[in-house]
């Protein structure tokens, strides 16, 4: 069961004095719609599992592994018999930069799988194995060893999702890192000053490239397009404001960065698939 949870809202309970949890979950229990601020990455190690999330239906076999980004509303489905690693670490300890890159590429959540991704799957596979031995051990540093297994996992999938995207990059490699610095203080910079208002082509000559340019990059380093980028923020940021209940609609959409409340409101129904007020009951438990 899902300790801790209102409406929507899944509040996780680490492990003490960490910002992590593991479980080896063997229930035959399913789990309703929810949310939460950690990634959760899902390996069954006996019997198969099923994820939905963002109207797609994950069918994990043993030994695929599933992220999930933060915030993405998903359900669970259980086997009647069967056993999945479940690992969920906060994000508040991964502060760098090129997290939110990653994040867009593999956002809502990609299938590590040995058909799909079979130059990074054996890897995964054995890097959660290690994540959990580390998990319950007493060994001293168990939680940055355990971080630092996290991080090798996302940066695999990073690679793998831009080169997959993108095998044809042409640009010297002193080019494509230039570029890659330039983007991650673009991106940096909307996520400090999204509910601004901020335009295309205030960016890009900010990065000191033609709209057309900037747009054509932006897309190749982040797999979206800049205003959608920008909203995803907004949203997320909306999201969160939600759950209390005490501020206004129209006082969320301002603090987001959007002008008038139409406006928010059609950009919010398209990425969460409900209204503020909706979602808001749903965090409530007012179904």
């Amino acid at each position: 069961m899902i300790e801790n949870l209102v409406g929507l809202y899944e509040t996780v309970n680490y492990k003490k004095d960490t910002q992590m949890r593991l479980q080896i979950n063997d229930w035959y229990e399913n789990f309703p719609p929810h949310w939460h601020t950690p990634f959760e990455l899902i390996m069954p190690i006996k019997s198969t599992y099923t994820v939905r999330c963002c109207n797609t239906e994950y069918i994990l076999q043993e030994g695929e592994t599933i992220i999930i980004c933060p915030g993405i509303i998903h359900e669970l489905f259980s086997p009647p018999e069967g056993v999945r690693i479940v690992f969920q670490p906060a994000i508040s300890q991964l502060p760098f930069q090129e997290l939110d890159l990653i994040i867009s590429r593999i956002s809502p959540a990609v299938v590590i799988s040995e058909k799909e991704t079979p130059k990074i799957h054996d890897r995964i596979r054995q890097l959660m194995l290690e994540i959990q031995e580390e998990y319950f051990s007493s060994l001293p540093y168990a939680e940055s060893a355990v971080y630092s297994k996290f991080l090798e996992i996302l940066v695999l999938a990073g690679r793998h999702y831009l080169n997959a995207a993108h095998p044809n990059l042409k640009a010297p490699q002193q080019t494509r890192q230039k570029y890659m610095e330039k983007f991650l203080f673009i991106c940096n910079h909307i996520n400090e000053h999204f509910a601004e208002p901020l335009t295309l082509e205030n960016t890009a000559a900010m990065a000191g490239f033609s709209k057309y340019h900037f747009s054509r990059l932006f897309r190749q380093y982040t797999d979206t397009t800049f205003y959608k980028y920008l909203n995803q923020k907004r949203i997320a940021h909306a999201k969160q404001l939600l759950l209390d209940n005490d501020l206004p609609v129209l006082e969320i959409a301002f603090q987001c960065g959007f002008s008038n409340l139409s406006s928010f409101l059609r950009m919010f129904k398209l990425l969460t698939g409900y209204t503020p007020s909706e979602l808001r009951k749903m965090y409530r438990g007012d179904f």
